[in-house]
Parts: structure tokens; C-alpha cells; sequence
């Protein structure tokens, strides 16, 4: 078997833990800070959105950071550092006495993740030209569907395995992930610069600024796409069905849709724009997920909300793989690992962003709005595609 593909099967199962790690305890969250003693339901409220969103703002600040130093120091290390530290970590939630120290873990869960970017960062500079866009597409599927399919996930250990060993089966997943990517994944680093460059000066190195940032603002807008409906889900499931003791159940199909799809979808996405360019996938697949949104503002029961989840997932699964093969082909591989640290920054502020905006727009102005508004921003972005990486990108392959 080709190295490439031992290190994409690899980071592509610790890179599915991870992510489920960081979503999986949204659905056992309150359950387990009532367990810790706190019976106010407005404390439960306050301290599961404060434990649940520290994690995700820290891992956006740090994110950055651990990219610099897997450009400083190698990629599969920082795998190592993040595997092995997200393991103990989330094992130790498990043991927790009060819901401080609950908090306390999930601050430090923040600081020390970062296997994502080292994943793709991994994978965009140990993989060759031909079979980059396959690569980073099925290694998309892992973070995306580790995300969504999380919460379901954390929701069936629960109720199978028991609160406490939710957070025991994770951190054993994570010890698993560490040891086979010490035993199996191999890197060829090479570090360029042992000088510790200020960010303005690695920013100054970065060729097309503006394709770079306009690439951070679409993987962010789309994650916050994905994630606006999760508050507001189960209240819309149960507005469409009558008489249901399923509503947790339906509500975990619906959300994880998009998930699924995006694991059937992302390779073959990633092929296409290897084929066809990254701009034309790019620029698509905002417009047809656009308006695919608008359609579930008006549906009539779960099912037809879990179809078009299904099909946005399956239009949705073109944009990260894309978006990472743009910015490895417009950036040098001694800064891979930073850009992508940005690149999931991000993506950690789409989940976090998503999540508050799609309450607070259910709140103000109703349950459809959620739907149009979302469905704005990506066609709004997709005009600013367009214009930035669409045309610039098929002028350079013309002039060619």
C-alpha cells in the first residue's frame, strides 16, 4: 500500500474521533451537570452553552498555533501531542466531581487540539499531485462527519453505556488513534526555517492573500451554514410531528443526515476537482446549497427535512475538500500547517457562530427565517466566489 494512503487511513480514523470528541457531548451535557449535583434548570442552560462553547472558541484562538509548530517541528508529532492529550483529557471528564472542574477539562480540551490542521496539513504535503483532491476529500468527510454524526453518537453511548463511560470510550478511542499513528503514519520533514517568524512576517510570505482569505471566510460560512439549525432542531422536528416519542431520535436522523451524505459524497467531489478545477466545485456547490436551504422552511414532516439535509450534505461535501486543495495548491509547504490552522479556526468559529445564530434568529424573527437567512449568506458568498477565486482562477488556467 502506497504511503499516502497508510497515512490517509490513519489521520481519516483519528480525525473522526476527534471531531466526535469535540461534538459528542452536546446531547449528554446537561444530563451529566445534573449528575454533577446542579438541579437549576437556568444553571444547567448557562453552564452547558459555557462548557460546551469554550472548547470550540479556544480550539479557533490555538488552532494557528499548533500549525506553526507542526511546520516548526513535523506534522505527525503534533498528531501524536493532540491524540495523546485529547485522549487523557477527555478520559479525565469521566472522573469529575463538580461541573468546574467539567468546565476546567473542556478549556483544556480547547488549548491542546490542533489534529485537524496536522491531519491536513499532514496529508496536503505527504500526498502527490495527482491524488490530492481524493485525499483531502475523504479526509474531509472524517472532521464533517465526525461533527454532525457526533451528538447522535454521544447520544447511543449514553443511553447504552451510562453517562461516565461516554467520556471513557472516547478518550479510549483517542489512546487507540495515538498508537497507530506512531506505528503506522509516516512523515518526510524537512524543516526549512529555524527562526521563529512573527505572524506578519509568515503572512508577508503567503502568495495570494486574497484566494487564501476569501478560502477561510467560505469554510467558515459554510460550517456556520451546517450548524445553524442544531439549536433549533428538535423544536422543529417536533413541530412537524404529531404524537411522537421519538423526537431525540428523529432529531439526531435529521441533524446527521448531512453527515452521512458527506461521507458517500466527499471523494468523489475531491476527483472532480482535481479534473475540473476547485473553483467551478467551489462556486456550485455554494449556489445549490444555497438553495437547497430555502426548500426546509417549508416541509411537511421529518422525512422531507432529512431528504434535503441528505441532499445538501451530498452538494455541501465539495466545498471543505475543495477549499483545502485551493489553498495547498496556492501555498507553500513549509506554511501548510499554519494556513490550515487558520483554515480551522474557522471552521471552529462556523460551529460556535452557526450555534448562537441559529437560536437567536429563531427567537427574533422565527423558526423559517433560520432557513432564508442561512440560505442568504451562501449565495452571498458564492457571488464573492465568483468574483475572487472563480474568474481569477480560470484566467491563470487560460493564460496557461
Amino acid at each position: 500500500m502506497p504511503i499516502w494512503k497508510r497515512n490517509l487511513i490513519v489521520c481519516w480514523f483519528g480525525m473522526f474521533v476527534s471531531s466526535v470528541g469535540m461534538s459528542q457531548i452536546a446531547p449528554v451535557l446537561p444530563l451529566y451537570i445534573k449528575h454533577l449535583g446542579v438541579h437549576n434548570t437556568a444553571l444547567i442552560t448557562q453552564f452547558s452553552g459555557l462548557a460546551f462553547g469554550a472548547t470550540f472558541i479556544l480550539s479557533a484562538v490555538f488552532s494557528p498555533i499548533w500549525g506553526r509548530a507542526a511546520d516548526k517541528y513535523g506534522r505527525k508529532l503534533m498528531l501524536l501531542r493532540a491524540s495523546l492529550g485529547m485522549g487523557i483529557v477527555i478520559g479525565c471528564m469521566g472522573f469529575v466531581q463538580n461541573v468546574y472542574e467539567l468546565i476546567g477539562l473542556r478549556v483544556l480540551q480547547g488549548v491542546i487540539t490542533g489534529y485537524s490542521s496536522a491531519c491536513t496539513a499532514l496529508i496536503a504535503t505527504q500526498t502527490d499531485k495527482e491524488h490530492a483532491g481524493f485525499a483531502l476529500g475523504t479526509l474531509s468527510t472524517a472532521s464533517t462527519a465526525g461533527s454532525l454524526i457526533g451528538p447522535m453518537i454521544g447520544g447511543f453511548l449514553e443511553e447504552s453505556f451510562g453517562l461516565q463511560n461516554v467520556f471513557f470510550i472516547t478518550g479510549a478511542l483517542l489512546m487507540i488513534s495515538f498508537i497507530t499513528t506512531a506505528l503506522f503514519v509516516k512523515e518526510s520533514f524537512t524543516r526549512k526555517d529555524k527562526k521563529v517568524l512573527p505572524m506578519k512576517e509568515i503572512w508577508n510570505q503567503v502568495p495570494e492573500k486574497s484566494l487564501t482569505i476569501t478560502s477561510f471566510v467560505t469554510f467558515f460560512v459554510l460550517t456556520l451554514a451546517l450548524y445553524t439549525i442544531e439549536p433549533i432542531m428538535t423544536v422543529y422536528i417536533t413541530q412537524l410531528t404529531e404524537n411522537s416519542s421519538h423526537i431525540s431520535l428523529l432529531s439526531g436522523m435529521a441533524f446527521s443526515a448531512s453527515g452521512l451524505a458527506s461521507i458517500i459524497a466527499a471523494p468523489r467531489l475531491g476527483k472532480w476537482s482535481d479534473r475540473f478545477g476547485v473553483q467551478k466545485v467551489i462556486l456550485f456547490a455554494l449556489i445549490f446549497a444555497g438553495l437547497l436551504f430555502i426548500p426546509q422552511a417549508f416541509v411537511k414532516n421529518p422525512w422531507q427535512l432529512m431528504m434535503l439535509r441528505f441532499l445538501l450534505g451530498l452538494v455541501s461535501a465539495g466545498l471543505i475538500p475543495s477549499v483545502n486543495t485551493l489553498l495547498k495548491k496556492i501555498t507553500p509547504d513549509y506554511l501548510t500547517g499554519t494556513v490550515f490552522g487558520f483554515t480551522m479556526s474557522a471552521g471552529y468559529l462556523g460551529v460556535f457562530g452557526g450555534s448562537v445564530l441559529g437560536g437567536q434568529m429563531a427567537a427574533y424573527y422565527g423558526m423559517r427565517s433560520v432557513f432564508f437567512i442561512t440560505s442568504a449568506l451562501l449565495l452571498i458568498n458564492a457571488v464573492w466566489v465568483y468574483f475572487k477565486i472563480y474568474k481569477k482562477m480560470n484566467l491563470k488556467e487560460n493564460a496557461m
